[in-house]
């Protein structure tokens, strides 16, 4: 079998007996009757044979699993979480709680789903985008504008750890589905709001994304070359950074739920992010009064650090201290006489003469191939890598030594490609991933295991328009 969740007893705003018009589902689900407590054993061994099949199974690891393995527990395990979240930040921070192994239950319209689905490049079928994103999660396709959706949406918030969502202000208490409320209902309930610029203040109604936050919040105006207009990251940096942050607040909440018992709500914003990330260099305005530049490749505290340029190719050197400056001299490039040169000899002064420096250095570097500079500066332990594509990446040795690139398993395509958690656990390691699932992969088996509802009761939501299971 597969790990095991306990279901907690409904919420009491259920109210599946008005909608389905089955006689005493309201108070059963209420009560928390044996249908209601049974365990969710999501994709990585939920049994098949009770499911509808246009609604969703349970995925190719089942079957492993019911042979008789059975993964060890993660640092999450049994925390169920309700993701209502789309595109990149709130994705990233539910994909690294079921990383964890958290059951991450993503909830999506029926049409279309999470918008990222139709992000190019799509390779057979699939956004490799959305992919990216989602991977270790149960997608259920609800129609949250439909009353029998949205109380479904309530039951399934009813019974989790953590709820997340990342709608525009306003849009969660205008579905009914408001997350003070649920936490009365269920104390114990972590909820957490990622929006673009908080859900109070002046701007709360403004929506948010990476590239006007970067502008906004003085990331792209040290991003880039001096004499040139500023430029954002090629990531998208603003909402990986909020992703992650969001996820440690709520790894923080969890700790804090174990020791009074309570939940609470954590909200993190992508403009506060970004703000944040400005780090070092707000510090020095707001210390020093130093308003900082774009520098290209070059350093904004120290020297030498930039692209330099060897026979074949361009690499990358950072130079952090004077000892680091010593060893680049002398160990490496055998240039003793340049730690006595005037414009050299501190780290001031290179900050002050950089152009003719990196000039003095490309001359030297010329001379050589990359392969042979990175043997050299690898041998005086100066830090220097290669400049590579994202191709060249990938295919590299330290990729490959490091087993950052594998595979997951994916109900329509059988496998995709997967890039692995950089987290490393002794004790409760990050399990090995189910790939992103397919709109509505999961409805059913969601429904069943965690509402307790059957197939006929499932089967009448999606004639209702509520639900939608996999077309896969």
């Amino acid at each position: 079998m597969g790990r095991l969740l306990p279901v907690a007893a409904a919420s009491p705003c259920c109210a599946e007996a008005a909608l389905l018009d089955v006689p005493g589902r309201s108070n059963q689900l209420r009560a928390g009757t044996s249908s209601c407590r049974r365990t969710l054993c999501t994709w990585r061994g939920l049994p098949t044979g009770q499911t509808a099949s246009t609604l969703g199974s349970a995925g190719p690891i089942a079957a492993r699993l019911h042979e008789g393995a059975r993964m060890p527990e993660g640092a999450l395990d049994g925390i169920l979480v309700v993701d209502f979240t789309r595109v990149i930040a709130g994705p990233l921070c539910t994909q690294i709680l079921g990383d964890l192994g958290a059951e991450v239950v993503k909830i999506e319209h029926p049409h279309g789903g999470d918008d990222t689905r139709a992000f190019a490049p799509v390779a057979d079928g699939e956004s490799a985008f959305f992919l990216a994103y989602n991977r270790n999660k149960q997608s259920v396709a609800l129609d949250l504008s439909v009353p029998a959706g949205a109380e479904i949406a309530r039951a399934l918030m009813g019974r989790a750890d953590v709820v997340v969502e990342n709608f525009s202000t306003g849009v969660m208490e205008r579905l009914g589905l408001d997350l003070q409320a649920a936490r009365r209902a269920s104390p114990r309930l972590i909820t957490c709001s990622i929006s673009g610029y908080g859900r109070t203040g002046p701007v709360a109604d403004r929506p948010g994304y990476d590239p006007v936050v970067q502008a906004e919040s003085g990331i792209m105006s040290v991003n880039g070359f001096p004499d040139r207009e500023p430029i954002r990251s090629g990531l998208p940096m603003v909402d990986i950074m909020t992703g992650l942050t969001a996820g440690n607040a709520i790894l923080a909440a969890l700790m804090a739920r174990e020791r009074s018992g309570k939940g609470q709500h954590v909200e993190v914003a992508l403009f506060d992010t970004g703000v944040a990330m400005t780090t070092h260099l707000a510090m020095g305005y707001l210390v020093a009064g130093v308003e900082p530049q774009r520098v290209g490749n070059a350093g904004i505290a120290t020297e030498p650090v930039g692209v330099f340029h060897a026979a074949d190719g361009a690499f990358q050197m950072t130079i952090s201290g004077e000892r680091a400056w010593r060893k680049l001299a002398c160990d490496a490039l055998g240039r003793p006489e340049l730690l006595d040169a005037p414009d050299f000899a501190t780290n001031l002064a290179r900050l002050a003469n950089r152009e003719a420096l990196h000039a003095r250095l490309n001359a030297i570097f010329g001379t050589e191939s990359r392969q042979a500079w990175m043997a050299r500066l690898r041998a005086a332990a100066v830090p220097a890598g290669l400049v590579r594509s994202i191709g060249e990446a990938m295919a590299s040795e330290e990729v490959k030594g490091r087993q950052l690139v594998g595979t997951a398993p994916h109900a329509r395509l059988g496998t995709v490609a997967n890039l692995r958690s950089p987290m490393h656990l002794s004790g409760t390691p990050v399990g090995e991933p189910a790939g992103a699932p397919t709109l509505g992969e999961h409805t059913a088996a969601v429904l069943e295991t965690v509402l307790g509802l059957s197939s006929a009761e499932i089967a009448a939501l999606a004639a209702a328009g509520a639900v939608r299971g996999s077309a896969a």
